[in-house]
Parts: structure tokens; C-alpha cells; sequence
């Protein structure tokens, strides 16, 4: 059970979470985030002495839903490659369908400040993309899939499922639907994107 600090701390984060999802780090104010969480703001500078630090950890905290999700997918030992496209696609548009804010976020905010991904780097759970990297070099020398550099494939992969929730306002407005429609054109892209890139990767018998 976590005491009353933890509970405090974990509602200032929720607060913050939602105000630096609308303005994003440099457009939020500590007085914003105060208001939101129905605190003062020297209780707010009590836990979090800055902005930046307050940032950081709700930054480390959305990051850390993804990362190991990828990460668990990437170093799976047990399964071949075809197979865990397919798990990877399947498991991030699954859970991104749940976070919906979280692409958007995250890549804002990297592109704001890119050295912070060597903060992300150093902690638990980060994706290690050695064991697909190996796994892909051996497919390819055994003749299983065609050339193909992991990064570029791993590119792919990622830009693929990516994107279409990074534009999903451009999206909806050029195909005139609505958020079920489209969550709706989502689930079906988690097959769509698995065949793609394995017919684009096999070789043909």
C-alpha cells in the first residue's frame, strides 16, 4: 500500500502529465501544474524543485510504459522473425491504442531536447536492439529473407506503426472518419503492416 508521499507525488505526476500533454514542456507553467493537481505551489516546489526536474519524470514515466513493451518484443529468444514482426505490431498498436498521447509526446520532446535520450538510454528497460540485430544478420546469411541491414528494417518497423498515430488528425480529416473509424482502421493495420514487411523481406520459393 503506498503511503500518503508516494500517493501525493504520484497525483502531482498525473497533473503534470496532462498540462505538459497540452503544452508540452515550454509552454507549461509550474502555477498550471499546481492548479491542476489542487495544490499550492510552494507544495508543488516541495516535490519538485523545477520544472525540469517535475518534466523528467513524468517524461521517464511515459517513456518507461513503451520501452520495456518494445524491449520485451525485440529480445524475445523463443521466436522467429516473421513471427515477432507480427508480435510487434500487434503489441505496440495495441498499447498505443490504450496511451493514444504517448508517440506524440515523446517524440515532441525528443526532438525539443535530443540529449535526452542518453538520460533514457541509462535506464532499466531501455530497448537492446542487439538481439534482432543478430537475428537478422543470421537470416540473411542463412538466405531465410533478402539483404536487408537490421536498422533498416527495424526502421520500418517502428515508422510503420508509428506514424499513423503521430497524423491521426491529418488522417481522419483526408478519410472523413471519425475516432471509432478509425480505431477501427488501426486494429486492422496490425495485420496489414505484418504482411507487408514480411512479403517485402522473404524470399520468394
Amino acid at each position: 500500500m503506498k503511503d500518503e508521499k508516494t500517493q501525493t507525488e504520484d497525483h502531482i505526476l498525473n497533473s503534470a502529465e496532462k498540462v505538459f500533454q497540452r503544452k508540452g514542456m515550454d509552454g507549461a507553467r509550474m502555477q498550471e501544474i499546481a492548479n491542476e493537481a489542487g495544490i499550492n505551489k510552494a507544495m508543488l516546489h516541495y516535490y519538485y524543485r523545477s520544472k525540469r526536474f517535475l518534466f523528467e519524470a513524468v517524461f521517464a514515466k511515459a517513456f518507461s510504459l513503451i520501452a520495456p513493451e518494445i524491449d520485451r518484443v525485440l529480445s524475445d529468444d523463443n521466436t522467429d522473425l516473421f513471427q515477432k514482426i507480427k508480435n510487434f505490431t500487434n503489441s505496440y498498436i495495441s498499447f498505443i491504442q490504450k496511451h493514444p498521447y504517448l508517440p506524440n509526446f515523446i517524440i515532441q520532446e525528443l526532438n525539443r531536447d535530443a540529449d535526452f535520450i542518453k538520460v533514457l538510454q541509462a535506464k532499466k528497460g531501455f530497448p537492446d536492439f542487439s538481439k534482432f540485430e543478430a537475428q537478422v544478420e543470421k537470416e540473411v546469411q542463412e538466405g531465410k529473407i533478402r539483404p536487408i541491414k537490421a536498422e533498416q528494417l527495424f526502421v520500418h518497423l517502428l515508422s510503420l506503426n508509428i506514424f499513423p498515430f503521430l497524423a491521426a488528425p491529418l488522417f481522419k480529416g483526408f478519410l472523413k472518419i471519425d475516432d471509432k473509424a478509425y480505431k477501427d482502421l488501426m486494429e486492422e493495420r496490425k495485420e496489414e503492416i505484418s504482411n507487408l514487411l514480411i512479403n517485402y523481406i522473404k524470399i520468394k520459393e
